[in-house]
């Protein structure tokens, strides 16, 4: 009777074990599966964002383009930085919460100092869906340019770009009160502006006029000459690439 109970629990035994062991290399074959995919998330995930963010510039890529829809004409409302009657239009749709917006804004900066009475600056709203506070951030630059004018909204705009971390929450929306008071508008008057979202509509319209123009990134500038002819520089283009643009409208 011992020995039958033995022949009969060893191959039970037996079978277990085995049993066992295929579980484990499966399991261990699921978990390295998932490390892998994990990993390759985590290196392409950032990459795939900032393709949305701006339009990959290519190597031997020409830095002007065509603009492939109408561009909404200029009017003199809009917050113009510089001489409104200037021969050159750079019009900049832009996001205040994009890396590439943050580093192009020097560059901005600089043609202004450069060229002085001869170029102005638009800017125009285009907050990226999957930059948190960039919308309401328009939307202040609106209010504030409301109530303080247009030395007021490029006050901020400066300010914005020197102390955001960018990426969708890199200045936090409880800081826009102060940064409005900071600026020289009425904080109060601001917060009702803001709160009520008297531009929410405005920043989305703008927005679609960009799409109908052509863009599909941040930052993307037309520059225009007297004439209505319009080039597009799309992303973060270095100074000289505009310099080449401009020249050769003022020449």
């Amino acid at each position: 009777m011992t020995e039958q109970k033995k022949s009969l629990t060893l191959p039970f035994k037996l079978n277990l074990n085995t049993i066992l062991t295929v579980g484990l290399v499966i399991t261990s074959f699921v978990v390295r599966s998932l490390y892998t995919k994990i990993q390759y998330l985590e290196k392409n995930i950032p990459t795939q964002i900032a393709a949305q963010a701006v339009v990959p510039q290519q190597e031997n890529q020409p830095a002007e383009q065509a603009p492939s829809g109408k561009i909404k004409d200029v009017s003199n409302d809009e917050r113009i930085r510089g001489n409104k009657n200037a021969k050159v239009t750079l019009v900049e749709y832009s996001d205040f919460e994009c890396p590439f917006c943050k580093r192009f804004h020097p560059t901005t900066q600089e043609l202004m100092k450069t060229y002085g009475d001869k170029i102005r600056l638009v800017f125009r709203d285009y907050p990226l869906p999957f930059h948190q506070n960039a919308q309401k951030e328009a939307e202040a630059g609106r209010c504030i340019a409301e109530l303080g004018g247009s030395d007021a909204f490029w006050n901020y705009a400066d300010k914005i770009f020197e102390q955001t971390t960018t990426n969708g929450t890199g200045f936090a929306l409880t800081d826009l009160g102060p940064l409005a008071t900071e600026v020289g508008v009425n904080q109060q008057s601001f917060q009702q502006c803001l709160d009520t979202g008297k531009y929410t509509k405005a920043v989305k319209d703008e927005m679609a006029d960009g799409n109908a123009a052509g863009v599909n990134g941040t930052p993307t500038t037309f520059v225009i000459d007297s004439n209505g002819k319009t080039q597009m520089l799309v992303g973060a283009q270095p100074v000289d690439a505009f310099k080449t643009v401009i020249d050769q409208i003022l020449k």
